[in-house]
């Protein structure tokens, strides 16, 4: 799976993007963590529960997770999460929920490890992976999405019991790697992600 460290720091670029006046170093601190808090389950399948990619990956976690803040938040007489922080609260949440969404599953997804998306009532896993492209002799291109028989089919590489996603918290007697940044690309969000914390505050610095 795509390392953990290019998770965080796509949920630190949705952050400095989304969060606005609730920008601080406390929310950004809890849009990271969210971001970064899927892959947890790979830690989880070592104890026996679930499997990596699955457990906290499954696409039920983040739409309840929104659907709970949602009613929380705008349905309940009385919201304790804005009793207790006001609109600063309900922003940080909504942006923690869409990096756990977007940066915690999503580059999952669009990986060829793969993410049992509808765990646990399946346990096969499904990847987004292809190409879009635009050819003078194929004309359009894309290889992401099979589309036949009216359906649309995702490349999985299979399931629970089939297929072994890999991380640091791999069962003892197999290799443990430790993966902080595996391409060019991936130093280069990591970076953009690093400078963008200072820069935001430079740019609120000079509207003032």
């Amino acid at each position: 799976m795509p390392p953990t460290l290019l998770s965080v720091a796509v949920g630190v670029l949705l952050g400095v993007g989304l969060l606005g006046a609730a920008f601080d170093r406390r929310s950004l601190a809890v849009v990271a963590l969210a971001a970064g808090l899927p892959d947890a389950d790979a830690i989880l399948a070592v104890l026996g529960v679930g499997a990596a990619n699955a457990s906290l990956h499954s696409a039920f976690v983040a739409v309840g997770a929104a659907g709970l803040l949602y009613y929380e938040t705008e349905r309940r007489e009385r919201s304790w999460l804005r009793a207790q922080s006001g609109w600063y609260g309900v922003r940080v949440a909504w942006v923690a929920v869409a990096a756990y969404a977007v940066a915690g599953i999503g580059l999952d997804l669009f990986s060829t490890d793969a993410v049992a998306l509808l765990y646990p009532l399946s346990d096969r896993y499904y990847a987004v992976v292809g190409k879009l492209v635009v050819s003078t002799q194929e004309g359009l291109v894309q290889t992401y999405v099979d589309i036949g028989e009216g359906w649309l089919g995702l490349a999985s590489p299979g399931t629970v019991e089939s297929h072994t996603v890999g991380s640091w918290w791999t069962p003892a007697g197999e290799e443990r790697r430790l993966r902080l940044i595996e391409s060019g690309w991936q130093a280069i969000v990591v970076l953009t992600a690093a400078a963008a914390i200072p820069a935001k505050g430079l740019v609120e610095r000079g509207d003032r």
